[in-house]
């Protein structure tokens, strides 16, 4: 399950204390593992200083949730979160917005940008100041039917029955597709995730002209996860977001997690 052990990138400024709050959150539900990373690029003696520094700031903010905290050097901050992840063994990246960004929707910056594109692990991308919630209200699987989403359906749904939430698997139909074909695929979906769980997932087509109006169309509960499958195009092992994702995310002013091809 998504949580075992959490990466944050941490940067001393709002998107890092985002990240932080949000994944001190999951672990605070999952009883899992976090790690606090500041990455700094190599031979900045003066930036490796300014690394600690930012996490020993990041140690104050959390209080009382236990944490380690790295410095790591890298020549970028997404390769060096991707690298430590897989030393670590994280199962999940957290990242914030973007500075510059608007306030309530997900800002990619360069680190978020290519994590997205390569990162081992599941990769969470938060809104710009986004207050966690005590627990998620209810994941949502974006879903079309293929081979990265249906495989992805089980494993949501077992997460979202070990966080004792509802699980909501959602098409956003921009008008080009049958509808009918639409609803049968969901169908389908909804017999997978009972057929690995038991559990009854709701199915939900959200209508729009673009990505933006669909999402909009789609009612949503504050403290809400949405979840999308990595690319066809990924690699195996790695994220790669895909062209509707991607929409999906700069839409979502919910957290957004990525998974990575064959995620178990």
């Amino acid at each position: 399950m998504i949580g075992e052990h959490v990466i944050v990138g941490y940067t001393d400024d709002a998107g890092g204390r985002d990240a932080l709050a949000y994944g001190a959150a999951i672990t605070r539900i999952t009883g899992g593992e976090l790690t606090v990373a500041a990455i700094y690029p190599p031979g900045s003696p003066g930036l490796a200083v300014e690394s600690q520094a930012a996490l020993a700031h990041a140690a104050g903010l959390l209080e009382d949730t236990p944490a380690g905290f790295m410095a790591f050097e890298s020549r970028g901050a997404g390769r060096g979160l991707a690298v430590l992840a897989s030393r670590i063994r994280a199962d999940l990246v957290v990242v914030g917005s973007a500075d510059g960004g608007q306030h309530g929707l997900i800002s990619l910056g360069s680190t978020a940008s290519h994590l997205l594109h390569l990162s081992p692990e599941a990769v969470m991308a938060v809104p710009a100041g986004y207050e966690p919630p005590e627990r998620p209200s209810r994941l949502t699987l974006a879903y079309v039917h293929r081979p990265q989403c249906d495989a992805a359906v089980g494993r949501v749904a077992e997460a979202a029955l070990r966080l004792g939430v509802p699980l909501r698997l959602i098409t956003f139909d921009l008008r080009t597709d049958d509808p009918e074909r639409i609803r049968d695929d969901l169908a389908l979906a909804v017999r997978l995730a009972w057929e690995s769980t038991g559990i009854e997932a709701e199915a939900e087509v959200a209508e729009g002209h673009d990505v933006a109006a669909a999402v909009g169309a789609a009612g949503w509960l504050p403290g809400e996860l949405l979840v999308c499958a990595a690319s066809e195009d990924a690699q195996p092992h790695r994220v790669f977001i895909g062209e509707l994702s991607m929409k999906l995310l700069r839409a979502s002013a919910w957290p957004v997690i990525v998974l990575p091809r064959g995620f178990s």
